[in-house]
């Protein structure tokens, strides 16, 4: 299976993402992890990458979707990958149509985690990192509505979305999707 995990920040899709790939066995496939390895290596893309992030700024799309590109070539994507972190936006989910297309490798499920916003504003203060203040929280909501929330519509049109109600302990939001998986593969 092929699944993109999507949420605003601090829904649970790292939690919920690691046990779904151990339930699974199929590769995980974290955005920051492979731009980081990418920039470690220094691959022309990742040098690129490593740019971009250096300077604070959000890495562009044909960057990132190079390095997605490069990474779903690997054999242990296939079986299956989860991407997490990827796609962002409406241009990089449709740049992953294309890939996945390319590869005879649909995408099968778009998992989004749903939380209320004051709830997930509380996670985040709880887990007292440096850069989950107040005001780079509100910053990481605005982006996540103006780039990622459009996903919503796109992948809903498609008829591949499933929206997971992320409340409650993990075990009980991985019941949640562990079923939403079972009704996917039947």
């Amino acid at each position: 299976m092929r699944i993109v995990f999507l949420g605003p920040p601090g829904a649970g899709k790292g939690t919920q993402a690691q046990r779904l790939k151990d339930y699974l066995g199929i590769a995980h496939l974290s955005t920051g992890e492979m731009l980081r390895d990418a920039a470690r290596a220094e691959t022309k893309l990742g040098l690129e990458a490593a740019r971009h992030m250096q300077a604070g700024e959000l890495v562009p799309d044909e960057v990132v979707v190079g390095v997605v590109a490069d990474r779903l070539a690997d054999k242990d994507c296939a079986r299956g990958c989860l991407f997490d972190g990827f796609p962002r936006t409406v241009p990089q989910a449709e740049a992953l149509d294309r890939m996945l297309d390319r590869r005879d490798m649909p995408l099968d499920l778009v998992l989004a985690l749903d939380v209320p916003v004051g709830r997930l504003v509380e996670r985040l203060l709880d887990r007292g990192r440096m850069d989950d203040n107040r005001d780079t929280i509100e910053e990481r909501f605005r982006q996540y509505e103006r780039l990622t929330e459009p996903l919503l519509s796109y992948y809903g049109r498609r008829g591949i979305l499933r929206k997971i109600d992320g409340e409650g302990t993990p075990d009980e939001v991985f019941d949640r999707v562990h079923q939403a998986i079972e009704l996917a593969a039947s």
